[in-house]
């Protein structure tokens, strides 16, 4: 009984220490977070920002909201590494600033991980059920990302769009 008791206090213990360390938080509210936005170099329509905002950019942008329980550590830092995860993959607020062929890219997984239901996660979905894209949400960002795509063959050569093998 005293081993649960003194393992139950370090844990405690723990546990408030671990609350003194946090990780900084993904909020750029200036207008940088605008200048290089997807919406300088794409066009994009007021319902897809909408489901952009709504499912997207709080992994995928310089600006997340914090639910009350991204405060608690240890929740927090795998919160914030789902971020930074996120904005290494993609990031909306900074798409501007992609090359070409990468933008193209990131269009062509877009559309990819809508269809196979990866984007966005389960995981977030389960606590954010705003966030869930219904099969009409799916098919705007679907075909949005798709006109673009078919936009930029059409304005750049192909070959500096499509990597070679």
């Amino acid at each position: 009984m005293k081993l649960i008791k003194k393992t139950s206090t370090i844990l405690v213990v723990v546990l408030i220490v671990m609350q003194f360390f946090r990780p900084t938080k993904n909020i750029n509210n200036g207008a940088s977070a605008l200048n290089n936005d997807i919406s300088k170099v794409l066009n994009v329509p007021a319902n897809v920002q909408l489901i952009l905002q709504t499912s997207c950019y709080d992994c995928h942008s310089n600006n997340s909201k914090y639910p009350w329980y991204a405060s608690v550590q240890p929740i927090a830092w795998w919160h914030n590494h789902h971020i930074e995860e996120g904005k290494e993959e993609i990031n909306f607020n900074e798409f501007a600033n992609y090359r070409l062929r990468r933008q193209y890219r990131k269009l062509q997984e877009i559309v990819t991980q809508v269809k196979q239901d990866e984007m966005p996660m389960g995981s977030y979905t389960l606590i954010h059920k705003n966030a869930t894209l219904a099969a009409e949400q799916k098919n705007t960002l679907i075909n949005w990302a798709t006109a673009n795509m078919d936009s930029m063959k059409l304005k750049y050569p192909l070959d500096s769009l499509i990597k070679k093998s």
